[in-house]
């Protein structure tokens, strides 16, 4: 998924946390399950437009990652005091996609990215998927799918609001 999904996931699991759990496991139980939250809700990509390699010459791929993007920094800045399961719930996408990759890139003869390569963390996520999330449909390279993270991005929204103090 992408940025913004992960970022109201971190943010929901800490506002849950912290109203039901008192110090020190209010933090404990948002840095744990926002972090595993992330192995989760990328289990599910597999059912959004998400495709492992860019697309520059697609008008449609550009502005969704660009909107994507965009949305999720504003979400990090209006959600700056929940920065904990923020950071908890990307940190695999941080290791993997700007330190892994980076040392990929430099390994590669070519010096290019293989976009299809399983990362540390990401490894996992197929594991989950695999196991179970198989009978999912395949829409990763479906345009129409981004009404399915659209849907799940409201939902994370609401629940937020429900939730917020």
């Amino acid at each position: 998924m992408n940025l913004i999904t992960h970022v109201l996931m971190g943010v929901l699991i800490q506002i849950s946390f912290f109203i039901f759990f008192t110090f020190p496991f209010n933090f404990i139980l948002t840095i744990i399950i926002a972090f595993l939250s992330h192995f989760i809700v990328d289990a599910f990509s597999k059912i959004t437009y998400h495709t492992p390699e860019p697309h520059w010459d697609d008008k449609f791929w550009i502005s969704w990652n660009i909107s994507v993007r965009v949305s999720g920094y504003i979400a990090i800045i209006l959600f700056l005091p929940y920065y904990l399961g923020m950071l908890f719930s990307n940190l695999p996408d941080l290791w993997d996609w700007t330190i892994v990759r980076r040392i990929q890139k430099r390994r590669n003869k070519d010096g290019k990215i293989d976009y299809h390569h399983n990362n540390f963390f990401h490894r996992m996520v197929d594991i989950i998927r695999e196991k179970t999330l198989f009978w999912l449909p395949d829409w990763i390279y479906e345009k129409k799918a981004v009404i399915v993270e659209i849907i799940i991005i409201i939902a994370l929204i609401i629940g937020i609001i429900v939730l917020i103090p």
